[in-house]
């Protein structure tokens, strides 16, 4: 029974596994990020073939960050590294709290970097000395008698020995965050109207309308182009309501999208719509209003009693600008009829009043939503990450020892360290260290 429980420990405690996990889990994001995720089956039908896309949905690849597999890799790279730090950690911490005055003479011999040096000093006098020197230059010695000397000790940043465990902590950290994103989290898009305003947005992988808890306006939507029409830059400005009252507005554009609640509103897209904004006002009196108006449909201003619609229109340029022709009557005379372009402004010379009109197509904005409450430990996460990479790899623990005894009839002085990083590092410290003991003119040290 024993021996079972022992073989599934060390199962579990295996670098092997650790590996394993790694290299599949880098992998699958590797594929994931390949492969178009949340998309319909249709497209992959089309894109990778009957039996791809019937592979893909038997593994859930669609929908690979949320599939129980690579969940599974995750809490299994995760049991991997709980019981790796549950069995080496006691090692560590025995060493960073070992008492060093109890180190043997002999032990010391055998280090490297080490010297020795001889002196005609008593050892009293060399010993409070040596502390002194060891303290101007950075260490904070200990001492005690050992084997009918003394034995001074300094050490310096032993908890770096713990920088892997902080490295294992923050990788767990960061799953906790995904794994919370994966449950609580939700992702979606909305497809809203200028003018238009919602209190949901849709679900990607189940189309579920999901309340918002407020409610997204557009306010107005831009759409800027480059000089051969490419699209340049298209912006949303959306304000934030909640019980009808404004509580934001933000103009989003890509990469800079608008924060609210835990939920953040990407701008995605854009759809042109086949409708359009028509401005008219009465240069007259100043009057103004904005009209929706659809081809064929007859729009009336009655303060202003005045009547037009949209009679034809071009498909738009290469700057997806439409032409419109309207016809336009304010009940005196022959009506009038002339083109719109989308950019100027066209005033009408009538009986009783100019009129200035002035169109603009109408768009919907797409906005991918997004919310996710993992967010947080993941970014604690990466900075614990950031932390315990430099402790691990930038930083040692670097020990010293110095040893007085009387040898006959003369004070005898042996330097010894270790470190268990960066050895050349430290033994340019120790050598700073030996240089100081030599300049120290009261001890009247000597090689030996």
């Amino acid at each position: 029974m024993k021996s079972k429980k022992n073989s599934f420990w060390e199962f579990f405690a295996s670098v092997k596994l650790a590996l394993f996990c790694f290299f599949t889990l880098a992998i699958a994001s590797i594929a994931g990020t390949i492969i178009p995720q949340n998309k319909p089956y249709e497209f992959y039908l089309g894109k990778y073939g009957d039996a791809l896309a019937e592979m893909f949905r038997l593994l859930d690849i669609p929908n690979m960050y949320n599939s129980w597999w690579f969940i599974s890799l995750l809490s299994l790279f995760s049991i991997n590294l709980i019981i790796c730090s549950i069995e080496r950690l006691p090692t560590v911490w025995k060493i960073v709290t070992m008492d060093n005055l109890a180190t043997k003479v002999n032990r010391l011999e055998k280090m490297t970097p080490r010297v020795r040096f001889g002196t005609v000093q008593p050892k009293q006098e060399v010993v409070t000395q040596v502390e002194q020197t060891m303290k101007a230059s950075g260490w904070k010695p200990t001492q005690g008698e050992r084997e009918g000397g003394t034995l001074l000790f300094a050490q310096k940043t032993p908890w770096v020995r713990f920088g892997v465990y902080i490295v294992h902590s923050s990788i767990l950290v960061i799953f906790l965050g995904a794994i919370i994103g994966i449950l609580f989290g939700a992702k979606g898009s909305i497809m809203l109207r200028e003018k238009g305003q919602v209190p949901f947005f849709y679900a990607f992988d189940t189309s579920e309308r999901i309340p918002l808890g407020f409610d997204i306006r557009c306010d107005d939507f831009t759409l800027t182009y480059y000089d051969n029409g490419a699209p340049k830059e298209y912006r949303s400005e959306l304000t934030v309501l909640e019980n009808g009252q404004e509580v934001l507005k933000k103009a989003i554009v890509v990469n800079d999208p608008l924060d609210y609640k835990g939920y953040t509103f990407y701008q995605a897209s854009y759809e042109a719509m086949n409708d359009f904004w028509i401005t008219v006002q009465n240069q007259n009196t100043g009057a103004r209003q904005l009209f929706l108006a659809q081809p064929g449909v007859e729009i009336k201003w009655r303060e202003a009693g005045i009547n037009f619609g949209i009679v034809n229109m071009l498909q738009p340029d290469r700057w997806g600008r439409y032409r419109l022709k309207i016809w336009f009557s304010d009940g005196k005379g022959e009506p009038s009829v002339f083109w719109l372009d989308g950019k100027t402004v066209v005033t009408v010379e009538r009986p009783d009043a100019p009129f200035a009109f002035k169109s603009e197509q109408v768009f919907a904005t797409g906005l991918q939503v997004a919310k996710d409450p993992g967010v947080w430990p993941v970014y604690i996460g990466c900075i614990l990450m950031l932390v315990g990479l430099v402790v691990a790899f930038f930083l040692s623990h670097k020990r010293l020892w110095v040893y007085v005894y009387e040898e006959e009839g003369k004070t005898r002085i042996l330097v010894a360290g270790s470190s268990n990083k960066n050895k050349v590092g430290f033994e340019n410290m120790f050598n700073a260290l030996v240089e100081k003991l030599e300049e120290n003119e009261s001890l009247q040290l000597s090689k030996v």
